[in-house]
């Protein structure tokens, strides 16, 4: 029996590895001689009895197996496409809104599909940075109703089930490779007021996923991660899929003993996270990861440059030993955690207005704004200064409102004057300047007496 599991292993692997070489341009896997391949580039999962967080790239149909999308009765339409806030820590512009849709989940089964949903969100930020940034995120539901409970090869590739979303297991051969309608899938994301990340999740305790990580084209979404929603693991497959989707980090892990990966020979790969460079050269050169060099990373060891990455043995590096990246079960190392706060400030705001900003304040009006706080074990909290045309004033540091009587004894004519709030994050989790400087916010608000 192990001798057979580790040959359909090997086989899966295989068929991964048949189309890794067309993977996205610019990538350490990409080959710009191969032919266009039909279909969109997923991420395998890694198998179930292992730690690889993945398996390489395959392209599948974006219409899944097509079928027919379900007939639902009068009562199981008026609760489909439902739409909740499951969590609420700002407006959309500002936040990173995360989609949540289920399939496979019956009428019945929808107060389900909202716990599941819960449980999720719960893993996802029991990983750093996810932690300390939780408040940065929204997270919407939106209930998908299927005709039947549970989705396609599950437990068996001749399984079929009717589900809103068509989601199945046995993608391109590969029993744990979770596929989906994509059309399907954006009918429902498209009823939630705004999407910067997708996750599907499947009713079902079978081991699987999929990391679609090309950015929707329609919806502007960064990627589709797909995850059973009973399975444990399959969670941290999910969260190595937001490696890709939010932090754009390569795959750290690599195949031994198979043809063709031996060694890398390429351009230096434009990800941020794996390197044809020595560590003495990423010092030299002020190369990447080089600010991190020596220091001790979440994932355990030093950062440094260690052979494999990229899928190749040799001829590739990455920055430790065994992160997320990697291998399921462990964090993001300390470049990772850098490329995914990076990420999140690509599509969140930490200063927003309460009060409105489009028009003038006068002496009863208040200046407040929402500035989320960070949940981060070492108590650490954003900076936030206050200007009044330009100049701080450094007894309001800290608060989020300001009335405008406050600041009468500096108001001293009927002039309009501008007030404004800057937050700005200080982490010493980044030191990659130009990311550091898209980590402040400010608004700014008319005044006068």
């Amino acid at each position: 029996m192990r001798s057979a599991r580790r040959g359909a292993m090997a086989a899966a692997v295989a068929v991964a590895l048949t189309t890794v070489l067309a993977a996205t341009p610019g990538s350490a896997a990409a080959d710009p001689t191969a032919p266009p391949t039909a279909g969109v580039e997923v991420e395998i999962p890694g198998p179930e009895h292992g730690t690889l967080a993945g398996a390489g790239h395959t392209h599948v149909p974006p219409e899944g197996r097509n079928r027919p999308a379900s007939r639902l009765s009068a009562t199981e339409a008026a609760a489909d496409g439902e739409v909740t806030k499951l969590i609420d820590n700002g407006p959309t512009a500002d936040r990173l809104d995360i989609v949540v849709v289920g399939d496979g989940y019956t009428a019945a089964e929808l107060p389900r599909f909202r716990a599941d949903a819960q449980q999720k969100w719960a893993e996802l930020t029991a990983v750093e940075p996810y932690t300390t940034y939780r408040n940065l995120f929204n997270v919407w539901t939106v209930d998908a109703v299927s005709n039947e409970s549970g989705v396609s090869g599950d437990p068996a590739p001749d399984t079929l089930r009717d589900t809103a979303l068509g989601s199945y297991f046995w993608c391109d051969d590969i029993e744990r490779l979770l596929c989906v309608d994509q059309g399907k899938v954006d009918g429902y994301v498209a009823k939630a007021p705004e999407a910067d990340l997708v996750l599907v999740l499947a009713n079902s305790t079978k081991y699987g996923g999929a990391g679609y990580n090309e950015p929707s084209k329609t919806l502007g979404y960064e990627g589709i991660s797909t995850a059973s929603a009973g399975n444990e693991k399959s969670g941290q497959v999910a969260i190595h899929e937001t490696g890709h989707s939010l932090g754009k980090l390569a795959d750290e892990y690599f195949y031994p003993n198979y043809p063709g990966y031996e060694r890398y020979v390429g351009p230096e790969p434009a990800d941020s996270n794996i390197t044809s460079f020595t560590a003495d050269d990423l010092a030299d050169r002020g190369a990447k990861w080089h600010r991190w060099l020596g220091e001790q990373s979440p994932d355990g060891g030093t950062v440094g440059a260690y052979e494999g990455g990229g899928y190749y043995v040799t001829g590739l590096r990455r920055p430790t030993e065994n992160s997320l990246m990697r291998s399921l079960g462990q964090p993001f190392n300390l470049p990772g955690v850098e490329a995914m706060i990076a990420g999140f400030y690509r599509e969140a705001r930490i200063a927003s207005p309460v009060t409105a900003t489009d028009r003038t304040l006068r002496m009863g009006d208040t200046a407040k704004a929402l500035v989320p706080r960070l949940t981060g074990a070492d108590g650490r909290q954003l900076r936030i200064r206050w200007y009044l045309d330009g100049r701080e004033m450094t007894s309001l540091a800290g608060r989020t409102d300001v009335r405008v009587s406050d600041l009468a004894l500096r108001l001293l004519d009927l002039r309009r004057h501008t007030l404004s709030i800057t937050a700005e994050d200080r982490t010493p989790s980044v030191r990659d300047r130009a990311i550091a400087r898209t980590m402040k916010s400010t608004v700014s608000w008319t005044v006068r007496l």
